[in-house]
């Protein structure tokens, strides 16, 4: 360890840093592609808790469904999507690629494509409210179509980044993977 008082070693001036060992580029990048997924993974779960919450506190009718109202049918599928939040986790550790691979197309299947039908399903509804200012579903009195549509906004953008890194954290992992196996 250096100290910034004392005496120096003789014969350096401290630029002699150059022949010290760095890390390679594609474990910096892993390391920083690993803690964007981290991050999308956590705000992943939590937007499956509020769908996990509706649909629990209506099927069990907790609450009045004036209050809560009942779940669009994109919302069974979508609870679904914990399968490829799993699959991410566990594929992080040990730069799994299989998980990896079966994270992104099961988020395909169960996240992305629940999202594209609930954008359709909602879309008649969507229009009547915003036509007619009429909405027969309401969440803690807000319409649902409305509550809805901004949860899928932002669920969507969550998983575009979540496959975007994942995708490139996969590239990493395979070159490094590539390198060796040259070696």
């Amino acid at each position: 360890m250096t100290s910034r008082v004392g005496p120096r070693a003789a014969g350096t001036n401290g630029s002699d840093f150059k022949h010290r060992e760095r890390i390679a580029p594609q474990y910096q990048m892993s390391a920083s592609l690993k803690s964007e997924v981290r991050k999308l993974n956590l705000v992943h779960l939590l937007i499956w808790l509020l769908v996990a919450a509706q649909v629990t506190v209506s099927q069990f009718e907790l609450v009045s469904h004036d209050t809560v109202s009942m779940p669009y049918q994109w919302e069974y599928p979508y609870l679904l999507s914990l399968l490829p939040l799993l699959c991410s986790s566990l594929s992080l550790p040990k730069n799994n690629i299989s998980y990896l691979v079966i994270s992104m197309i099961s988020a395909g299947l169960f996240s992305i494509a629940p999202l594209i039908y609930g954008g359709m399903e909602m879309f008649p509804l969507a229009q009547q409210l915003y036509r007619q200012g009429k909405a027969y579903r309401f969440i803690f009195g807000f319409s649902a179509v409305t509550v809805m549509y901004l949860i899928m906004v932002v669920a969507v953008q969550v998983h575009a980044w979540q496959l975007y890194y994942m995708k490139k954290l996969l590239d990493s992992w395979f070159n490094t993977t590539q390198e060796k196996k040259k070696k």
